[in-house]
C-alpha cells in the first residue's frame, strides 16, 4: 500500500485530487514562500524599512529564481523548518549581496510559512468552490426532473412515509449551498497574513509594525489580522473545518447511494460502477463507497488538526508539526470527495419502477401516517392512531393491504386519498423546486471563484 493514496500511481485514479494535489507539493510550497518573501520586501521598501532598490531587486528575483526543494533537505532536517535554508539559497542565487541582505528582514519562519500556506489554501477554497458549483448543477437537474417522483422515506432503515426523490436530492445539496454562502465571510475572516517576528511582538519592525503588516496583506490580497496569531490556530481550524464539512456533506450522498443501490432496494443506478474480480453479475458502487470512506477519514484527520491547535508558549514545534502532518490530508480529502461526487452526479439515475414497488409493497403500511390524519378528521388523534395501529397488525397477519383492511373498518369513508403517494408528499416537491431555484439564482447571488 502506498504511503498516500492521493499520490499513488496505482490508486490515484480513484483518489484523484486534481490541481489541489499540486498545491501541496514541495515545489508549490517553496514557490509560495518565495512569493511571500517578495511581497514582504515590497511592503518594507514602500515604507522605507529597507531600500526601495533592494526591495525591487528581491521582487524581481523571486519571479526569476528557481530553488530545488531537494537542495534544502539536509538543512531543513537540522532546523525543523525550511525557511532558513530557503533564505540562504535564495540570497546566494540572487548573486547581489548588497540587496540580498534585506531578504527576510525582521520576519520569522512561521510568518513566511503560515502566509504561504494561506496563499495555497485560498486556491484550495476556489477549487472546491468551483467543483461544488458543478456538483450542484447536476443536483439541480435531478431535483427539478424528479420533484414529484414518490419514493419511500426511511427511518431507522425502515419504510416510514412517502417523500420524493427530488426532495432527497435537495437534502443532499442544501448543505453544499449553505457552505458556499459562508465563503465570503470565511475568506475575509480567515485568509490572513502572518507578520509578527520571532516571538509575536513584531519588535524587529519597530513602530511601523502595524503599517507594515497592513501593507504586506494588501500586496498579497489577504486580510490583516491586526495581531499575532502564531499560536492561535483558529483561522486554520475555520478554513479546514469548512473543507471538512463539505466532505461530510458529500459523504452523506455516498452513504445514501450505497443504501439505495444495495440488493433488495436498487432505487437508483449509477452508471460507471465497478466490476467484481470473480462475480460477473456484480456492479460495485465504488464511488459512493469512496465518498463514505473520505468523510470518515476527514473526521479522524480533523481531530488531529484540532489537537495540534493546542500550543505552548509563543511557539510550539510539536503542535505545529502535527498540523503539517494532518492539514494537507484534510484538503486533499475534500478535493477527492468533490471529484468523486461529481462523477456520481453525472451518472445517477432513479429506478422509478423499484421506487414504486417499495411504496406499493409491504401491505401499504407506508401510508399509515396519512391514514391516521385522514381518520383524525372524524376521530380524535389518539383514537385514530390506535385504530390504524390495530389495522396495520391485521394487514400483516392476513397478508392483505392496509387499504383493504381500513376500508372494511370504515366503509362509509373514502380513504383513497390516504393511499395516493402523490397526494401525501407534503412539502417535498416544493422543497425540491426551491432548492433548484436557489441554484439557478447562484449566478447573481454568488461571486465567481478566484484563484488570486
Amino acid at each position: 500500500m502506498a504511503a498516500s493514496l492521493f499520490e499513488s500511481q496505482l490508486y490515484s485514479g480513484a483518489f484523484h485530487t486534481a490541481e489541489v494535489g499540486r498545491l501541496f507539493s514541495d515545489s508549490a510550497e517553496v514557490r509560495a514562500m518565495l512569493l511571500v518573501e517578495g511581497a514582504l520586501a515590497k511592503a518594507q521598501g514602500a515604507l522605507g524599512i529597507i531600500p526601495e532598490d533592494s526591495a525591487a531587486a528581491i521582487q524581481r528575483a523571486v519571479m526569476e529564481v528557481a530553488i530545488d526543494p531537494g537542495a534544502l533537505r539536509a538543512e531543513t532536517a537540522s532546523n525543523g523548518v525550511p525557511v532558513p535554508a530557503l533564505v540562504s539559497a535564495f540570497r546566494q542565487e540572487m548573486n547581489a549581496p548588497e540587496h540580498a541582505q534585506y531578504v527576510h528582514w525582521g520576519a520569522t519562519s512561521q510568518d513566511i510559512m503560515d502566509t504561504a500556506l494561506m496563499l495555497r489554501l485560498r486556491q484550495v477554497l476556489s477549487h472546491v468552490e468551483k467543483k461544488l458549483l458543478e456538483i450542484l448543477k447536476h443536483l439541480e437537474k435531478l431535483a427539478t426532473d424528479h420533484a414529484d417522483l414518490p419514493m419511500a422515506a426511511r427511518s431507522f432503515g425502515l419504510h416510514a412515509a412517502p417523500t420524493s426523490f427530488g426532495a432527497v436530492v435537495a437534502s443532499w445539496g442544501t448543505p453544499l449551498l449553505n457552505l458556499l454562502n459562508e465563503l465570503a465571510d470565511l475568506r475575509s475572516s480567515s485568509l490572513l497574513v502572518s507578520l509578527s517576528g520571532s516571538v509575536g511582538t513584531g519588535n524587529s519592525f519597530g513602530t511601523e509594525a502595524a503599517d507594515l503588516r497592513a501593507e504586506f496583506a494588501k500586496g498579497l490580497a489577504l486580510t490583516d489580522p491586526g495581531c499575532s496569531w502564531h499560536t492561535d490556530r483558529t483561522p486554520i481550524l475555520k478554513l479546514l473545518d469548512w473543507l471538512h464539512r463539505g466532505t461530510l456533506a458529500l459523504g452523506k450522498i455516498g452513504q445514501d447511494c450505497l443504501g439505495m443501490t444495495q440488493s433488495g432496494i436498487q432505487e437508483i443506478k449509477i452508471h460507471a460502477h465497478g466490476a467484481s474480480s470473480t462475480l460477473p453479475h456484480k456492479q460495485n458502487p465504488v464511488s459512493p463507497a469512496i465518498l463514505v470512506a473520505l468523510a470518515r477519514h476527514s473526521s479522524t484527520l480533523l481531530a488531529g488538526l484540532q489537537t495540534g491547535a493546542l500550543h505552548q508558549f509563543q511557539r510550539d514545534p510539536a503542535a505545529w508539526f502535527l498540523e503539517w502532518l494532518t492539514l494537507p490530508q484534510v484538503a486533499l480529502t475534500a478535493a477527492n470527495a468533490c471529484e468523486t461526487a461529481l462523477k456520481i452526479g453525472e451518472n445517477i439515475v432513479p429506478s422509478q419502477d423499484n421506487m414504486r414497488a417499495h411504496i406499493e409493497g409491504q401491505s401499504d403500511l407506508i401510508h399509515a401516517e396519512a391514514l391516521v390524519f385522514l381518520l383524525a378528521e372524524t376521530l380524535t388523534r389518539p383514537e385514530a392512531q390506535a385504530r390504524v395501529k390495530q389495522m396495520c397488525s391485521e394487514a400483516v397477519a392476513s397478508a392483505s393491504s392496509l387499504q383493504i383492511v381500513a376500508q372494511t373498518h370504515f366503509p362509509e369513508l373514502d380513504l383513497s386519498k390516504a393511499f395516493d403517494p402523490r397526494l401525501n408528499l407534503g412539502q417535498a416537491p416544493q422543497d425540491a423546486r426551491h432548492f433548484a431555484q436557489r441554484i439557478q439564482d447562484l449566478a447573481t447571488e454568488h461571486p465567481q471563484p478566484t484563484t488570486r
